[in-house]
């Protein structure tokens, strides 16, 4: 199984609007799930493997996005996976949020890698970045507080 592969499969799971596909060929298997922000999660296993035991951590479908803190209007952009936290799409390119920068539902926060595969993290509140809690190319955990952002 090669990357291209896998690709056509995430593609044809937007295609056809499939949240959850599985492939078990020549000793390998597959899982590929949607999280909440519509990205794709890899996970990947021997076949030889109970199907109980993945790789990697899968995303549960009801993974709270944000979540209010202690502080009124202020609310927590959380993790909703295991992986790898960039600013940015490139080391070359800008952080796609920076403090102080106006955020809606629908902006790119950040990027997480997942098992070779960049997820681009959305905001889904409405405000503005007050605090960046992650530093680049630092692991995360599912749940982990990404960002803070005063709503407006």
């Amino acid at each position: 199984m090669n990357l291209k592969e896998i690709k056509e499969m995430i593609s044809l799971m937007d295609e056809h609007e499939i949240s959850e596909f599985q492939l078990e060929r020549d000793g390998f298997k597959v899982l590929l799930k949607k999280g909440i922000s519509g990205n794709v999660i890899v996970e990947r296993a021997p076949a030889s493997q109970p199907a109980a035991a993945p790789v990697a951590a899968a995303v549960p479908e009801t993974v709270p996005t944000a979540a209010p803190v202690a502080e009124e209007g202020v609310i927590e952009i959380l993790s909703p996976m295991v992986g790898t936290f960039y600013r940015s799409s490139s080391p070359e390119a800008d952080p796609h949020v920076q403090l102080g920068d106006s955020v809606t539902e629908d902006s790119v926060v950040c990027i997480l890698e997942a098992m070779k595969v960049m997820n681009e993290i959305k905001s889904e509140v409405k405000g503005k970045i007050t605090e960046v809690l992650v530093e680049n190319g630092e692991a995360v955990e599912y749940g982990q507080p990404l960002f803070k952002v005063k709503k407006d």
